[in-house]
């Protein structure tokens, strides 16, 4: 029974590595004599980095060679993919997992472009030294077909890195000469970290500044500032509460420059505008010291707590006096 023809295919593409791996070897043996540099042009792209490399990486190198007549490559010198090289006997760890190659021809020779891939198949407890081996092509010559002659490529080292690291490590003896020990960059953060703190202290500064009743900053010493502090010390009885009232009268007096009363309050307010929005509190201070001071104290007074609202009605005016936007006095009216 004979072999069917794609037992016969299989064969022959099989003893066609085979011979094409021996040649290569053959090839890589025999030592040749180099061609003349004025024949040859040769650009190297080498990967970008050459260090932190673990297995299964792949390492992508681009030659560029132009060649000269009468020199001609000679296709069976290039690297076999698969092909795993060796190194004084020991396996490298490298293989050629790819190759492509694009020639161009013209009058003055031909440029072949290789594009090689390969694999790392190699790893260790530690960084260990590697490289892309030297390729040694080889070229004919076509005027002399018996003159071969060989061209090297130079080799690419690098370190692969292993995958985890065991046991003790000292970093001084495998870090990488050629490697600036990694700094973090902090000027960002302590940008940010500097524009926040200031932030936060114009932040504490005003809300000093709102709800402060010292007198620290400028016009945190005015006359309703005081007057806060003043009434915030006196006692809720009935004597407390007419000192505290006749603590407002003079501060609205010393603001307003004269005695201020129900009968001149607007004019008051054209003078000083920012009390405006606290009119209607000032009017209902005007009635509570007329029902203090000139009514029976016996009748219970309009306000259930007067010194708590005398004293919102006091941070209301600080406001005023500040600039700021006044918060309305809030009372127990009853």
């Amino acid at each position: 029974m004979q072999p069917s023809y794609t037992t016969r295919n299989a064969f022959i593409h099989l003893f066609t590595m085979c011979l094409m791996c021996f040649s290569h070897q053959l090839y890589a043996e025999v030592k040749l004599p180099s061609v003349d540099d004025q024949f040859v042009e040769l650009k190297l792209e080498d990967p970008t980095r050459d260090a932190g490399y673990v297995v299964g990486d792949i390492l992508n190198r681009k030659i560029t060679l132009t060649i000269k007549k009468p020199y001609q490559l000679i296709d069976e010198s290039l690297p076999i993919v698969g092909y795993e090289h060796r190194y004084k006997g020991q396996v490298s760890g490298i293989e050629l997992s790819a190759i492509n190659k694009k020639t161009t021809v013209n009058s003055e020779g031909e440029t072949h472009v290789l594009d090689l891939s390969y694999q790392v198949f190699k790893t260790g407890r530690v960084a260990k030294p590697a490289a892309l081996r030297a390729e040694i092509l080889r070229l004919r010559n076509t005027e002399n077909v018996k003159e071969v002659v060989e061209y090297r490529i130079p080799s690419f080292s690098f370190r692969i890195s292993p995958l985890s690291v065991i046991g003790q490590v000292k970093l001084d003896q495998e870090m990488y000469p050629f490697i600036p020990p990694l700094t973090l960059d902090s000027s960002n953060v302590m940008f940010r970290i500097k524009l926040l703190a200031g932030l936060l202290g114009l932040a504490l500064l005003g809300l000093l500044y709102i709800l402060g009743t010292h007198a620290w900053l400028p016009r945190m010493g005015a006359p309703f500032a005081r007057a806060y502090r003043d009434i915030k010390k006196m006692n809720e009885s009935p004597d407390g509460i007419k000192q505290a009232v006749s603590r407002v009268h003079e501060s609205l007096n010393k603001t307003a420059g004269a005695s201020l009363f129900s009968n001149n309050l607007d004019v008051f307010l054209i003078k000083k505008p920012a009390f405006a929005p606290a009119k209607q509190e000032i009017e209902q201070f005007f009635g509570l010291s007329h029902q203090v001071f000139f009514e029976d104290s016996s009748h219970k007074l309009h306000h259930e707590k007067p010194k708590a609202w005398l004293l919102s009605l006091c941070k209301t005016l600080r406001n005023c006096e500040r600039g700021l936007v006044p918060d309305i006095a809030q009372g127990d009216n009853t």
